[in-house]
C-alpha cells in the first residue's frame, strides 16, 4: 500500500513499452516501488523493458494486453489483480496516427479512436472496479493538451484524447470517496519515439519531466497535472479564442 509520500509499492502499466510510462516506473522503483506489471502486446521490446526494471531492483512481470481487443481485457487484467493488490495503475497506451493519411482512410482514423478512447474506457473501468474492491489505489491517465481543443493539424488524435480526458474526469468523480484516486496528466509535445520527425511545438517536454510531474502529483493527490505547468494558462486562453481567429493561429 502507498506510504505517506504517495509512492506505490506495486504498479501496473497499461502500455508497457511507453517511454513516459517506463520513465515513471524508473522514478518510482528508485523510491519504493517493488512490483511492476507491464501490460502490452508480447514483443522483444516489452521483455526488454521488464528486464531493465529487474536490473533496477524491481520484480517486473509482463502480461499480454491488446488495447484493441476489449473482450480480452477482463481476463488479462483479472490475472494481474488476482496476484495481489495494485497500488497504482498507469494508463499509458495510445497512438498518434497520421492525420493527413487518416483523413483519407477512415478505418485508420477509427483505429486511433478505438485505441485511445474505446480501449481506455474498457481497461479503465475494469481497473477502477478492481481498485475500488481493494479500497485503495491510484489510476493515472495519460491524456494530452491536444484534447483541450481540436486543431486542424491533429483533430483525429485530439478528439480521441478529448474523449479520454472527459471519461477520466467523470470516473474520478464517480470514485470520489471510495479510496481510489484518479489523476489526469496532460503533457504538451513530448520528445519521444512517437513524435520523432515531427516539428517540435513550443514548451516541448520529455518523458522524464512527465515522470517527475506524475510522482509529484501522486504525492499531492492532484486530480489534474499539466506538463509543463505553464500550459495550463496557455490552454485556458486558447480555449476561449474565437474559432475564426483560432483557425489562423499557428498551433
Amino acid at each position: 500500500m502507498k506510504d505517506a509520500f504517495g509512492t506505490p509499492q506495486s504498479l501496473l502499466i497499461l502500455g508497457g513499452t511507453s517511454e513516459i510510462a517506463l520513465a515513471t516506473a524508473r522514478r518510482l522503483v528508485a523510491r519504493r516501488t517493488r512490483t511492476v506489471w507491464l501490460a502490452g502486446r508480447p514483443s522483444p521490446a516489452l521483455e526488454s523493458a521488464a528486464a531493465h526494471l529487474r536490473d533496477l531492483g524491481a520484480d517486473a512481470r509482463t502480461v499480454s494486453f491488446d488495447a484493441l481487443d476489449s473482450e480480452s481485457h477482463e481476463e488479462a487484467l483479472g490475472k494481474v489483480f488476482a496476484e495481489g493488490d495494485i497500488d497504482m495503475v498507469l494508463l499509458a497506451f495510445g497512438i498518434l496516427g497520421d492525420q493527413a493519411r487518416d483523413e483519407g482512410e477512415p478505418m485508420a482514423a477509427v483505429r486511433v479512436a478505438q485505441t485511445n478512447y474505446t480501449g481506455a474506457v474498457s481497461a479503465g473501468l475494469i481497473c477502477a472496479r478492481a481498485l475500488q474492491a481493494q479500497g485503495h489505489g491510484s489510476l493515472v491517465v495519460l491524456s494530452s493538451v491536444a484534447g483541450e481543443r481540436a486543431r486542424r493539424a491533429n483533430f483525429i488524435y485530439g478528439s480521441s484524447k478529448a474523449g479520454l480526458d472527459a471519461f477520466a474526469q467523470g470516473l474520478g468523480d464517480a470514485l470520489h470517496g471510495t479510496g481510489v484516486h484518479v489523476m489526469i496528466v496532460r503533457p504538451g509535445f513530448v520528445r519521444s519515439k512517437m513524435t520523432a520527425g515531427l516539428a517540435e511545438a513550443p514548451m516541448a517536454t520529455t518523458p522524464e519531466a512527465v515522470a517527475l510531474a506524475v510522482e509529484t502529483g501522486l504525492r499531492r493527490r492532484s486530480e489534474t497535472v499539466w506538463v509543463p505547468g505553464t500550459l495550463r494558462m496557455v490552454m485556458s486562453a486558447l480555449r476561449h479564442v474565437p474559432r475564426p481567429l483560432f483557425r489562423r493561429l499557428p498551433v
